[in-house]
C-alpha cells in the first residue's frame, strides 16, 4: 500500500460535529465529507496534532496553524486531514478541512 500524495479540499457533511470539541475552541472533525463527489465516513481517529508556525509580521510569537487528524475511514483508506485556522486567501474562506494524502487498501 503506498500513501498517495492529494492535497484537495474536502467538504465537511453538515451535523456531523462534536459539538463538545467545537465549545472548547477547537475545529471537530467531521464524522463524514465529501471529496471527489463520494463521500467518506470515518470510522476510527488514529492519531492527531497540531502544526506552529511564527507570526508573518516579526513580532516573535507563535500560532497555532493546523489541526492534524490521521483516520481510517469505513472502506479501510488510511487518509492524513487537516484543518486550516486560518483561510489561506480571502477567496478561498471557506476552504479550512483539506485532504492531505490517502493510503486505499487494495
Amino acid at each position: 500500500m503506498a500513501e498517495e500524495f492529494v492535497s484537495e479540499e474536502i467538504v465537511p457533511s453538515i451535523g456531523t460535529f462534536d459539538p463538545t470539541v467545537m465549545a472548547k475552541g477547537a475545529p471537530a472533525l467531521p464524522g463524514r465529507f465529501r471529496w471527489r463527489d463520494t463521500e467518506y465516513t470515518v470510522a476510527e481517529v488514529i492519531k492527531t496534532w497540531k502544526e506552529s508556525g511564527p507570526d508573518k509580521y516579526p513580532s516573535g510569537q507563535m500560532y497555532l496553524r493546523k489541526h492534524w487528524f490521521e483516520v481510517r475511514t469505513t472502506d479501510g483508506a488510511i487518509m492524513m486531514i487537516y484543518f486550516e485556522r486560518q483561510a489561506r486567501s480571502k477567496h478561498d474562506a471557506k476552504k479550512r478541512w483539506w485532504l492531505y494524502s490517502i493510503v486505499v487498501r487494495e
